[in-house]
């Protein structure tokens, strides 16, 4: 595939955008080669600058769950547009919205939107903190919630790719009021609540990883979080910019039956537009300016384009709701077809799925938690990503990403993929 196009805005955009992109992820040093530059997308495909096509199996890393352009989104953003692309005052889209997500997700009674996941997660740790009176927080190692200071210890996804978990500007006294655990074990939160007793304001966390690759919770994990954070009166956070609305209506607690005392949201709730919210029981959301004491704020926050993009797709999955047994059984179809061809060709490997969600991973280990992602051959998985993009498709540029399915995908497109891994399998042996 001839990317000339590409090369030359990726040459451009380096002497303009540090690195080139403006996300770090994007700038495929974990795969090697250029980024694509994307000019439009359809259904299940995305079509670069140079004219080629590719299957896409990241859909905006998880939003486009409906696939690309869907035409209830196209069509409420047209009639949002009409009326002014924003406004910095409250509009009826905003009262709508919040009434759908406190309608659909277990444990919000109250939701305050925002522009981003990462501003929903520095925002819920602040609430937190404000609420309890304390400052630490506890996060797992390799859950990425955003840019956030608080975040970036041992944080996953582009931070894990590029080696830099630990960022520069990050303070040494954020830094301490930020502890770590393994995902996945109890006994290690249990240990850091018992040496910082009555300082833990928080436990936050991906309650399905999807930024160091897919990484369920196993059996118990979160019902144990949820009764350490009861005894010790820490507020438990699900970071569902990812999973919710996605694994399930009402996300991951809904799947896997635990409420938080607060959740974080994005991506799917602006169908594709820029958004975020946080959201609640109605007691700690009541300590948020103007109802309480902390303050956030945001001139754009329910921004009407994002409102009415967000409410068409939430509310066309409602209508629908075969579309989750859809999604979970294609992309069932497509691991298990991967699972046979990668077995065939002797190689060592991993497949973590849960629902619409998953992640190939270049080991024979079991992938629990941070440790056992960092055993993959990061090798194998540039030379397979490398091989499948020549092919037309698009994955995740990272070991360490998860892969989403949309709607749009059919069997035609698994048995593209299927044909394609095939070859890209002989390539990886070598």
């Amino acid at each position: 595939m001839a990317n000339d196009r590409s090369k030359s805005l990726f040459e451009k955009a380096k002497q303009f955008i540090p690195g080139g992109v403006n996300s770090p992820v994007r700038a495929f040093r974990a795969v090697g080669g250029n980024p694509l530059f994307m000019k439009s997308a359809k259904g299940a495909y995305l079509y670069d600058e140079d004219g080629n096509t590719y299957i896409d199996l990241i859909n905006s890393w998880g939003p486009m769950i409906l696939g690309h352009a869907h035409p209830s989104v196209e069509e409420a953003v047209k009639a949002a547009l009409v009326g002014s692309p924003s406004f910095g005052a409250p509009t009826a889209r905003e009262v709508e919205m919040a009434e759908l997500i406190c309608s659909i997700m277990p444990s919000v009674e109250k939701v305050r939107m925002v522009n981003s996941g990462t501003e929903a997660t520095m925002s819920a740790i602040r609430v937190a903190r404000g609420y309890t009176g304390r400052d630490k927080i506890i996060k797992m190692e390799g859950c990425y919630h955003g840019h956030g200071d608080s975040f970036l210890i041992a944080a996953g996804s582009g931070a894990l790719t590029f080696g830099t978990p630990d960022s520069p500007g990050v303070t040494k006294g954020t830094a301490k009021d930020t502890l770590i655990a393994p995902f996945n074990s109890l006994d290690a939160v249990d240990k850091l609540i018992t040496e910082n007793k009555n300082e833990i304001a928080a436990i936050i966390l991906e309650p399905v990883v999807g930024n160091m690759g897919c990484v369920p919770p196993q059996p118990g994990y979160l019902q144990g979080l949820r009764s350490l954070c009861d005894k010790h009166s820490i507020v438990l956070i699900f970071d569902e910019v990812m999973t919710g609305f996605r694994l399930a209506p009402g996300g991951a607690q809904e799947l896997y039956g635990v409420k938080p005392d607060l959740s974080t949201m994005g991506k799917i709730i602006g169908g594709g537009l820029p958004v975020g919210a946080y959201g609640g029981r109605k007691e700690i959301m009541d300590y948020i300016s103007p109802a309480g004491p902390i303050y956030q704020a945001g001139t754009l926050s329910g921004n009407p384009l994002a409102m009415a993009a967000g409410m068409a797709m939430l509310k066309h999955l409602q209508a629908n709701p075969g579309i989750y047994q859809h999604i979970n059984q294609i992309t069932t179809k497509l691991v298990d077809g991967l699972r046979r061809q990668i077995a065939a060709a002797g190689l060592k490997y991993t497949i973590n799925q849960v629902g619409s969600m998953f992640t190939l991973f270049f080991t024979e280990t079991v992938v629990t938690d941070f440790d056992t992602a960092k055993t993959s051959d990061t090798q194998k998985f540039a030379a397979y990503f490398q091989s499948m993009l020549a092919q037309g498709i698009y994955m995740a540029p990272s070991q360490y990403e998860a892969m989403f399915i949309s709607n749009a995908i059919s069997n035609d497109e698994v048995n593209a993929i299927l044909k394609a891994s095939e070859e890209a399998l002989r390539h990886t042996r070598n």
